[in-house]
C-alpha cells in the first residue's frame, strides 16, 4: 500500500503537529466530546481513534457510527474531509475496527484504513508492526515494515454485490 504520510499538512489536517510534523494521540473535540486521534494518509486522509480522552479500551460494536461518523468526516480541522477508523485493541497483534468512509458512510472494509490503523497503533505504542485487523467484512493482515517503511496488506477479496446499469 506504500509509505504512510504522517506530516499533518500533507494528510491533510489543521490539527497542530505534536510529534515532529505528525499528529499522534492529539485531542479533537467532536460535538463537545474529546477524542484522542492520530492522523495518517495512505494516499487518502485517515483520522484514527482508539477512544475518548481518559477512557479505557474503545468497544467498537457499541458505537453509533451513523451518528458520530459524519461529525468526524465533516470536521473543520479536515479540509479535504476524512475517513475515520474507530479501533479496539484486542492485543498487541490483534485490532478490531469500524470505519466511516468519507463520501460513503459505514462500510464493511477499508484497506487503506486498516493500514492507517496499524501505523497509528504503532505510533501510539499500542501494537507491533504486524497485526490482524478485524473489520465487519473480514480480517486483514497488515505489516508496517521497518526495512522499507511500506505498509503491506494481505487478505481475501470477495464479491459483495452484482449489478448492472442501463446505458
Amino acid at each position: 500500500m506504500g509509505e504512510p504520510i504522517l506530516k499533518a499538512s500533507n494528510v491533510p489536517t489543521k490539527l497542530a503537529a505534536n510529534e515532529g510534523q505528525s499528529v499522534v494521540k492529539s485531542e479533537l473535540d467532536v460535538d463537545g466530546v474529546t477524542w484522542n486521534v492520530t492522523c495518517v494518509s495512505m494516499g487518502n486522509p485517515h483520522c484514527v481513534t482508539f477512544g475518548l480522552k481518559g477512557s479505557q479500551n474503545l468497544q467498537v460494536d457499541e458505537l453509533d457510527l451513523v451518528q458520530i461518523g459524519p461529525k468526524f468526516e465533516h470536521h473543520e480541522l479536515f479540509p479535504a474531509r476524512t475517513n475515520t477508523e474507530f479501533v479496539q485493541v484486542i492485543s498487541r497483534s490483534h485490532l478490531k475496527m469500524r470505519v466511516w468512509e468519507r463520501g460513503a458512510g459505514a462500510t464493511l472494509a477499508c484497506g487503506t484504513g486498516a493500514c492507517a490503523v496499524v501505523v497509528a497503533a504503532v505510533l501510539e505504542g499500542r501494537a507491533g508492526r504486524f497485526c490482524t485487523v478485524d473489520l465487519p467484512g473480514g480480517p486483514l493482515e497488515i505489516e508496517w515494515s521497518e526495512e522499507d517503511n511500506h505498509v503491506y496488506m494481505t487478505g481475501p477479496a470477495e464479491v459483495v454485490f452484482y449489478g448492472s446499469v442501463p446505458l
